[in-house]
């Protein structure tokens, strides 16, 4: 079985206290497992600390601390290290989706982050903020932006998203951003940049009903879930938990269109638009 991959601490603050975490654990002799039992919390969380899929949280920096006898450097920097610049509730998963080997979502109410257009993107933050400055508009449409360089090469990221026939057929922006948007939309899945499945709604129930669904896989990481509401986000490395909205995912994969045919109705939804045939 291959080693842990080495990290580079100059990447992020939050890349340098995972491999020093990694370090100082190493250096007490304690497995993961073992250091886990002093936050109680599994090994596999210590594992996604040190690789930098998770975020230390100040409560497990003290305890580090005195566990390791480092003093206070984890304390110290765990505040730098959860700074970021997305929303509170998404920032630990955007920063695990940029080291993510994997994604698989499932989209039921509007185009993926990944996969929007800066119009597109920008009608959904208006929509959240609707009395928010221009200023700040563009800034998080730039920051959403950043992270579609994800895709640049898609030998280093397999994103494989199932969209809802209903994240298509709601006019975000006006018709002219939504041509825009599933065009584009189409023009990745044609780039084999992502595997792109709609669901329609000839579909009917299906397994996921219930909301969005993102999982992300990991080199040297156990596998994450992101379940998120208004305002609200959640990550979770519960096996079980993972185990079942893996499963939902396939279910809805084999509910959904093929990306072949999928790209059909992708190119009939866009050309709806640009028509203003869409009902």
């Amino acid at each position: 079985m291959p080693g842990p991959k080495d990290l580079d601490p100059s990447s992020s603050p939050r890349a340098m206290i995972g491999a020093e975490l990694r370090h100082a654990r190493e250096r007490m002799g304690l497995s993961q497992e073992q250091l886990g039992q002093v936050l109680f919390v599994s090994g596999s969380f210590i594992g996604q600390l040190e690789a930098g899929t998770r975020r230390m949280q100040p409560e497990y920096a003290r305890l580090l601390d005195e566990a390791l006898d480092t003093g206070d450097f984890f304390a110290r920097n765990c505040v730098a290290a959860a700074k970021s610049q997305y929303p509170e509730h998404f920032a630990e998963a955007a920063e695990a989706e940029a080291q993510a080997t994997e994604i698989r979502e499932y989209a039921p109410l509007l185009i993926p982050g990944l996969l929007q257009t800066p119009e597109y993107a920008r009608a959904v933050f208006r929509a959240y903020r609707p009395t928010e400055s221009e200023k700040k508009i563009d800034d998080l449409v730039a920051t959403r932006m950043e992270r579609a360089a994800l895709l640049d090469d898609p030998t280093d990221l397999l994103l494989w998203v199932v969209i809802d026939e209903a994240a298509l057929r709601r006019v975000t922006g006006d018709r002219a951003v939504m041509t825009a948007a599933v065009h584009h939309l189409a023009d990745e899945a044609r780039r084999h940049r992502a595997i792109v499945q709609v669901l329609p709604f000839e579909a009917g129930a299906h397994a996921a009903m219930e909301g969005p669904i993102r999982l992300m896989d990991f080199v040297d990481a156990p596998p994450l879930v992101y379940s998120e509401g208004v305002g609200t986000g959640r990550l979770e490395d519960d096996p079980t938990t993972v185990r079942q909205r893996r499963r939902t995912f396939e279910l809805l994969t084999a509910c959904a269109l093929s990306p072949a045919n999928s790209l059909v109705l992708l190119d009939a939804v866009a050309q709806d638009y640009a028509h203003e045939k869409h009902p």
